[in-house]
């Protein structure tokens, strides 16, 4: 660059960088955007522009303010961070700027709602199948409260849906927390749907629910079946699919092939179920309720229920609706109980309930309620085996235990009312609890005599039966081994008429263990064999002596 070019450039440069520096700098104002900040009860981060000719420094007394950055020089954006509200009543407090040099200071407010008291579930709206296998028969949605509550099912709901809540810890004053409700829903049998609102209710009936919803539930009606052949079929597969039952039935066959299933041969029920067999399942409940369509049945059997001790369950209503069954057998399912409209079964000539946890007979078993009734099985109705009775610590023990409680004498008894059965002709009482003596009932004037009349009408029946108490006169099979009972063993059991055919070594003297008073089971005139018997039955079949002497 030649010299004369330089000093071109300085002369115009010069006069400008005079004029700059005789130019006064404007000064910065200390100013701040805003003179509040709003913030709901969630919390939550605002921002504030500020100017400052020098360093300045934030500062608040609210320790759920946050300033950031809480100092600077110049222009800055600070966050006001606001923390949730712990109450449902509104807060106040404020933030000061102050320029550190000259102590000048601006101040703004931050205000904060506080929390409704709320109880809000996270939907509005619940639709259901009528049927889902028993594992599936549940849902559950969040609730978001902050005052302690309770789920409200209408009282008539009740009995097809249940709830249950975790804990609701409010553990952060009234910020709300979330609570998982779970509804347990049972299946709809009916043919038309059914509806029901849920609702919330604060545990304090003073707390005023500022924000609360509702839950509407609906639930599908029940698959529409026909009395009929086809509607037979469509409730054996159903009732197996509720069970679920490890067997299926082979829908490529016919009905009448299917395993465990007998129809109808002729008459105006041909080709409907006359009985059906349904064993090896694992199921929670009474039986299906698509039994009720099976209305030409006249035999029905469920056995086999996984963990059986384990259970504790009633048939269900649905199985009294058929009031033309003679036969039913429901063993190893786990009933502990038989509800009051068991009896509608009227017809029944054979009822097996053996092997459920029954810790006495229903009261309703009686020949009042079951006047056609010639079969009673309740065998093996122990939940586990207990040799001592007097020398366990466990309960519940099934195997009608409560059935012989002791009388004013400190004596216990077996079960008259089942022995005054006349009708009965097996009665099967094995492998239970039963303790004390079998009556001898002969100062009782209710009970029948064999007459003279009866053992001379009969050349097989001795003198020796007259006058003795005519207890279960029809009985072929009489099963009590394996309880408790003791005592000595009664005259009318000793000879009766039908004792020989009875096997009674093994099916009536064999008792084990010991009773819960601590005494040891077995009869003390147990006889060692029948001989006794037979010299007083001349004339049976038989008896051995006859048999020889052919």
């Amino acid at each position: 660059m030649t010299k004369t070019a330089y000093r071109f450039i300085l002369a115009l440069i010069l006069p400008l960088a005079l004029a700059a520096a005789c130019t006064e700098k404007e000064p910065t104002e200390f100013t701040i955007d805003t003179e509040s900040v709003e913030m709901g009860p969630e919390g939550g981060v605002a921002s504030v522009r500020l100017s400052s000719p020098q360093r300045w420094v934030a500062k608040t007394q609210s320790p759920w303010i946050t300033v950031s950055p809480a100092n600077g020089t110049g222009p800055a954006e600070c966050s006001i961070i606001v923390d949730s509200a712990l109450t449902m009543e509104p807060r106040e407090g404020f933030v000061r700027i102050q320029m550190e040099d000259s102590g000048e200071r601006l101040d703004f407010e931050v205000k904060q709602q506080g929390f409704e008291s709320q109880i809000a579930a996270s939907v509005e709206k619940v639709e259901l199948d009528s049927y889902a296998p028993q594992d599936q028969r549940h849902f559950e949605f969040r609730v978001k409260a902050n005052v302690p509550f309770s789920v409200v099912i209408p009282e008539e709901d009740r009995q097809w849906l249940r709830c249950s809540m975790s804990e609701l810890k409010l553990d952060r004053g009234a910020r709300p927390r979330t609570v998982t409700v779970r509804f347990d829903w049972s299946l709809n049998y009916l043919q038309e749907p059914r509806t029901t609102t849920i609702s919330f209710k604060a545990t304090d009936p003073q707390q005023t629910v500022t924000r609360s919803g509702e839950v509407a539930i609906a639930q599908e009606a029940a698959e529409q079946i026909e009395i009929g052949v086809k509607g037979d079929s469509l409730a054996l597969l159903a009732i197996s699919r509720s069970l679920n039952c490890m067997a299926e039935f082979d829908t490529a066959e016919r009905m009448e092939h299917w395993n465990g299933v007998e129809v109808w041969k002729s008459g105006p029920d041909k080709g409907r179920v006359r009985s059906a067999k349904f064993y090896l399942f694992a199921t929670d409940e009474g039986l299906p309720f698509q039994v009720k369509y099976l209305t030409a049945a006249e035999s029905l059997t469920f056995f086999g229920n996984a963990n059986t001790f384990l259970k504790d369950l009633e048939p269900g209503e649905h199985i009294s609706e058929l009031e033309q069954l003679k036969r039913l057998t429901i063993s190893a399912y786990g009933l502990v109980s038989l509800p009051s409209y068991f009896k509608k079964l009227k017809n029944l000539e054979y009822l097996d309930i053996s092997g459920n946890n029954f810790t006495s007979v229903p009261q309703l078993i009686n020949p009042e309620n079951f006047p056609k009734l010639r079969a009673l099985i309740m065998n093996a109705n122990t939940r586990s085996t207990v040799y001592d009775l007097s020398n366990t610590v466990k309960t519940d023990l099934g195997g009608l235990i409560d059935e012989c409680p002791k009388d004013e004498q400190g004596r216990r008894s077996f079960p008259e009312r089942l022995l005054r059965w006349e009708k009965l002709d097996t009665l099967i009482l094995s492998v239970n609890y039963l303790q004390g003596g079998i009556p001898d009932f002969r100062n009782d004037p209710d009970i029948p005599r064999w007459t003279e009349a009866e053992v001379s009408a009969c050349d097989t029946l001795p003198a020796r039966l007259i006058g003795l108490p005519k207890v279960l006169p029809n009985a072929n099979t009489f099963s009590i081994n394996l309880n408790r009972l003791s005592g000595e063993l009664p005259e009318w059991l000793l000879y009766h008429p039908k004792l020989d055919i009875w096997l009674p070594d093994v099916l009536v003297f064999y008792q084990e263990g010991k009773d819960q008073d601590g005494n040891n089971a077995g009869f003390s005139n147990a006889p060692a064999n029948l001989d006794y018997y037979y010299r007083e039955y001349v004339n049976k079949k038989y008896n051995p002596k006859n048999q020889e002497t052919r």
